[in-house]
């Protein structure tokens, strides 16, 4: 079924108007290489994130610069930015905010860090179940209550949770329903030989943010229009069986004939679906087209599907990721 933004398209405007974020697009890549190395399929991925409205998950090791990069994106976006360490003793209202009191004042409402467009979650998973819930229903709801009033957040609002995959010694592990509110899940890794050359002199711990002279490149209004923009892109039906059976796949993997299949404790939800209905849009738009293709569709499942994919006991064991029958889905699961 399509979209009511898919109904008005008019694939002449809709190709023109493509063609004018490919310069902001191009500006945003150049803009963080000022500060950032290397990593380019990670910095698509954040991108895809934002114009699909979503969240991303992210996994890697402390020092590879996740958070030098969600705060450059902020500066580049023109939004503003907080940080949030999570940590073991860390309450919700150190996240959302209280309500107060001050003789004089009366009560009065003291907004927590995640009145921000860009929120980075550093290590979520070092903070109990209560704690990591206070973010995720911000960014489920977009608005949190404190005390008796609730405030919306501003838009956009864009949330990158970092977790630690080293360490499991005083950690939480996020629930699967609440993995599942993840647009995305990314893995970051160590950069190339190349890469770490170039990090030796650009590194932010010689230099202070600021000096590096970053240019705005859109703003929130920008931003909202790109993500209506997003939604127009054409999916035909043809795209849309193909998503719905790499989903059905993880669900039913004896239809496919999945050798992996049999290590699969759940499948992915129908937000696994929407979320490769839209962020496939995105990577197309990323791309100069106006239309979904197979590989835009291949090129986000990985980012999709790895975090909602439940391995059981026996897959574990045998060392299957949720990565393996990802690859297996893909390589097998036929267009029609």
């Amino acid at each position: 079924m399509e979209t009511k933004a898919e109904q008005q398209v008019n694939p002449d405007e809709l190709r023109q108007e493509v063609s004018q974020y490919q310069e902001k697009f191009s500006a945003i890549k150049n803009e963080i290489s000022k500060i950032f190395t290397g990593q380019e399929e990670m910095v698509s991925s954040l991108v895809e994130a934002l114009l699909c409205n979503g969240h991303v998950l992210l996994e890697g090791i402390p020092g590879v610069g996740k958070t030098l990069l969600i705060r450059t994106l902020a500066k580049i976006t023109g939004c503003s930015f907080s940080r949030i360490q999570f940590t073991p003793d860390l309450l919700p209202t150190d996240i959302l905010g209280i309500t107060t009191y001050e003789e004089g004042k009366g009560f009065y409402t003291v907004k927590g860090p995640v009145f921000a467009n860009f929120v980075l979650g550093d290590e979520i998973n070092r903070s109990p179940p209560k704690v990591q819930s206070a973010l995720l229903e911000a960014m489920q709801e977009r608005q949190v209550t404190i005390g008796k009033e609730s405030f919306r957040l501003p838009y956009p609002f864009f949330v990158m949770a970092t977790q630690n995959p080293l360490e499991q010694l005083g950690t939480y592990k996020l629930p699967e329903a609440q993995l599942d509110r993840f647009l995305y899940k990314v893995i970051m890794g160590y950069p190339t030989s190349e890469e770490e050359i170039k990090i030796l002199t650009k590194n932010i711990t010689l230099k202070n943010f600021d000096d590096y002279e970053l240019d705005p490149i859109l703003d929130p209004d920008q931003i909202t229009r790109a993500q209506e923009l997003t939604q127009r892109i054409i999916t035909d039906k043809k795209m849309e069986r193909y998503i719905v059976r790499l989903v059905d796949a993880t669900r039913h993997p004896d239809n496919y004939e999945l050798e992996n299949g049999k290590y699969i404790n759940y499948g992915a939800s129908p937000r696994a679906s929407i979320a490769l209905f839209i962020t496939s849009k995105a990577r197309a738009l990323l791309n100069n087209r106006i239309e979904v293709t197979p590989e835009d569709i291949k090129g986000v499942a990985m980012n999709v599907l790895r975090h909602r994919i439940l391995i059981n006991f026996e897959g574990q064991a045998e060392g299957i990721t949720p990565e393996a029958v990802v690859k297996e889905i893909l390589a097998k699961v036929k267009i029609i």
